[in-house]
């Protein structure tokens, strides 16, 4: 197989080896990382240099970002330009809590005398990118696609088929940065993954008090508008379909039959960061939604019942690296079912909810629910990542406490006696 090179490639390869050794795979210093937002541009585009602050250190950190920074652009013919890059938006002072980042950009224009492939410095930091200068129409390096096999590098010869498919590339030929860098139409599936994500915990426990019984749950939602990647989502985005399924088995009994099962299926607007503190100490959410829940059967064992909810959502951030959730849940019910008119006499109308979780580390949650006459309903969630264990496995060790009303949606008006399970947990 032949192909045409363009005649500027060999001298452009040289500066980006350069720009690839000096800091390509770390370009990073004091936990800042730093990048352009894309692999080319004419002379006169503005591009923007986005950076990263992460703070892995154990107390808060204090960012300091300038306002300008210093860039040298290296061309292939030896010309350095010196240039200014200035900050977008005006906040340049952050206070980053433990496993935390923040985000800022700078905006630069691309030098007029720029040519071809530029190595990018930043004065004073350690960090190196490359820009192929020479623009997106002209079959330059950036926009050229790569033709050939993948080869091993030590050896020369080409990867097996099958070792570079599992990577997720053709065995054929590579696209180019500019394509990477475009937005892409996925597949069906690559779309449904990426808009599918966790919900409720999803938990299988085991407990033994009275007899032995499994309580489970699995949860998902939906998000029925994907934003872009390079902007905030708008409000329209920000709306989810919901599912959530609660059972409770009996593990005791010859045949095994499940006591009821719970199908919660909802619609619902959420976003977790509606407003948050200079600090970042201090963030606000919502969840604002309409829900059913039904137990799936006819006759008297029949009960359903649906609401509609405002939940907002209190985040404290604590320099240890944790956060404190406050979520009441306010429901107001309707379409109640005949089976069960006193619904809310048992549940309450108010969930309230306390989450405290760890990075990489410990989730503990609260849920406390009162009705009429001093109906109370007490569940704690303990969750341990099994990776943090001598076992080095996915997951989490599960322990639930719960004592009170409604554990199963049949059994609403029944109060249970303590009772402790545990298991392994999925999504605490």
């Amino acid at each position: 197989m032949s192909f045409h090179r363009p005649s500027h490639a060999l001298p452009a390869l040289h500066v980006l080896s350069a720009a690839l050794a000096l800091g390509m795979a770390g370009t990073a210093t004091a936990g800042v990382s730093y990048r352009l937002d894309r692999p080319s541009a004419a002379p006169g585009d503005t591009v923007t240099i986005e950076a990263v602050y992460f703070n892995e250190g154990n107390a808060r950190a204090t960012w300091e970002a300038p306002p300008e920074l210093v860039l040298q652009w290296r061309g292939q013919d030896g010309q350095i330009v010196r240039s200014l890059a200035r900050l977008q938006g005006g906040q340049a002072r952050y206070s980053v809590p433990v496993n935390n980042f923040a985000r800022l950009a700078w905006s630069a224009e691309v030098p007029a005398s720029a040519r071809g492939l530029q190595a990018v410095s930043i004065e004073g930091q350690p960090a190196m990118m490359a820009l192929d200068a020479t623009g997106r129409d002209s079959g330059t390096l950036a926009s050229t696609p790569a033709q050939g096999p993948v080869v091993d590098a030590r050896s020369g010869q080409p990867v097996p088929a099958p070792e570079v498919a599992a990577a997720g590339a053709s065995p054929q030929g590579g696209p180019s940065p500019d394509a990477s860098a475009a937005p892409g139409q996925a597949d069906a599936f690559s779309r449904f993954r990426s808009a599918i994500s966790e919900y409720k915990p999803v938990y299988f426990d085991i407990g033994t008090r009275g007899k032995t019984t499994a309580r489970f749950q699995i949860s998902a939602k939906y998000r029925l508008f994907s934003p872009a990647a390079n902007r905030p989502a708008n409000w329209y985005e920000n709306f989810y379909l919901g599912y959530t399924q609660t059972s409770l088995w009996d593990l005791q009994s010859d045949s095994m039959p499940f006591i009821d099962t719970t199908f919660n299926p909802s619609v619902f607007w959420l976003s977790d960061n509606l407003w948050s503190s200079e600090s970042q100490n201090w963030r606000l959410g919502v969840n604002v939604g309409a829900e059913h829940n039904s137990n799936g059967k006819d006759g008297p064992d029949s009960r359903s019942v649906n609401d509609g909810y405002v939940e907002p959502r209190f985040h404290y951030r604590l320099d240890s690296g944790s956060t404190l959730t406050f979520a009441p849940r306010i429901k107001a019910y309707f379409g109640v079912a005949s089976e069960n008119p006193d619904y809310a006499d048992y549940a309450g109308r108010i969930d309230w909810q306390l989450r405290w979780a760890q990075d990489n580390g410990a989730v503990v949650t609260a849920l406390y629910r009162q009705g009429d006459q001093q109906r109370r309903t007490t569940q704690l969630d303990f969750a341990w990542p099994l990776q943090r264990t001598w076992l080095n496995m996915n997951g989490y060790l599960h322990l639930q406490y719960f004592n009170g009303y409604g554990e199963t949606l049949l059994g609403y008006n029944r109060r249970e006696d303590s009772q402790f399970r545990v298991g392994l947990s999925i999504v605490p």
